[in-house]
């Protein structure tokens, strides 16, 4: 009698499976079921999709599978070529705008044609302006049809003192949102970049009025980015970000691991490298230079202490949140993100005074519903 594997995977074998999707071939439909349903709440589906194809073993893969496999490919897809096609409404918007508007996150990687953007399902576009021109950029996608969502006085003033963009903006016709930023980090953070330093290396997109973030930029971003967040929905999905642009990165230049963390130095960015690097080589293999995690470590002056903690919260947070791999640690190690993120957002007695009135209005509104 054969036995079967059970039906419930760990974090780790999740990320296996997409890692080495060579091993998927044994999986039984019970365990395909499971995988599928953890990969697309993790917004990996796409990425495992395409894994499988680059492998060769479609052929292998169970014929109740495969349509869940196409259907993946197909939205990716799409999602990536409308993502493209949005950005040329954004330039016609702020085509009269003479300063830089640079692209970031996942619309970069896709209008740059990285393989961070294969497999890959896209949400709003991010965009970077100086400060200085909120306004004009605000006014200008207001008239080519962009509004901000309902906000209080309290809500609009958190954005535009503290934070590090506006209000999103939806377009009424298509529904598609967009992120005015001008900074990577809410100005309260304790350790907000300065913009103009990102400005200054930032790379034309040919064609376009775009701009991107360089390279070696466009990776501490995305670290701080995931190393700043208070909730990881898109946790794991944005670790596998940061391994697909290390990998392209470094192949394409010989001093990248040398310039990599001395920019971050430079911008005081080094934690959140130095996070991205030591767990993107742990769960998935990147093949980072030994010797750069030490040097960060002591660059940002974190002891070790402090980075055993670390390692215990994001080791299990960045696993897929899915019943099938869902851990008692994991949830309180969400919970210790949910509060780190929000500690480094803004200094301890303005974020008592926010999580308060974030409580406070949640139970009043709750009670409200129900009379």
């Amino acid at each position: 009698m054969k036995h079967e594997a059970p039906a419930v995977f760990s974090g780790a074998a999740i990320i296996e499976c997409i890692r080495r999707p060579e091993s998927l071939v044994h999986l039984s439909l019970r365990q395909w079921d499971v995988l599928l349903r953890v990969c697309r709440r993790a917004n990996l589906l796409g990425r495992l999709a395409e894994g499988i194809e680059a492998a060769g073993i479609d052929a292998q893969v169970p014929k109740q599978v495969r349509p869940h496999l196409v259907s993946a490919r197909v939205l990716t897809a799409h999602q990536r070529e409308a993502i493209v096609w949005e950005t040329r409404h954004i330039e016609k918007a702020l085509s009269a705008l003479q300063a830089p508007v640079v692209l970031l996150k996942g619309t970069a990687y896709a209008i740059r044609g990285l393989a961070a953007a294969h497999g890959r399902l896209f949400g709003d576009v991010d965009i970077l302006v100086p400060r200085p021109t909120l306004n004009s950029v605000e006014a200008a996608l207001m008239v080519q049809g962009w509004a901000s969502g309902h906000h209080d006085d309290y809500d609009d003033r958190y954005y535009r003192e503290w934070m590090h963009e506006i209000p999103p903006m939806t377009h009424r016709a298509r529904g598609t949102v967009i992120d005015v930023h001008h900074n990577i980090l809410p100005l309260i953070a304790r350790n907000s970049p300065d913009a103009d330093m990102l400005f200054e290396t930032s790379q034309p997109v040919q064609g376009t009025k775009f701009r991107t973030l360089s390279s070696i930029d466009m990776v501490i971003h995305s670290a701080t980015h995931l190393f700043h967040e208070s909730e990881l929905q898109n946790g794991l999905r944005d670790l596998f970000d940061l391994d697909a642009l290390l990998r392209e990165f470094s192949a394409q230049s010989d001093r990248f691991w040398e310039e990599l963390p001395s920019r971050a130095t430079r911008l005081g960015l080094e934690l959140p490298l130095l996070l991205a690097l030591r767990y993107t080589r742990a769960l998935l293999g990147t093949p980072v230079p030994e010797a750069l995690v030490p040097r960060l470590q002591a660059s940002a002056r974190l002891g070790s202490l402090a980075l055993r903690i670390l390692d215990a919260i994001y080791l299990r947070a960045l696993m897929p949140d899915h019943p099938a791999s869902r851990t008692w640690s994991q949830v309180m190690a969400r919970g210790c993100v949910y509060l780190r993120g929000h500690a480094l957002r803004m200094p301890a007695g303005r974020l008592t005074l926010h999580l308060t009135r974030k409580l406070v209005l949640r139970m009043f509104r709750n009670t409200s519903r129900s009379h």
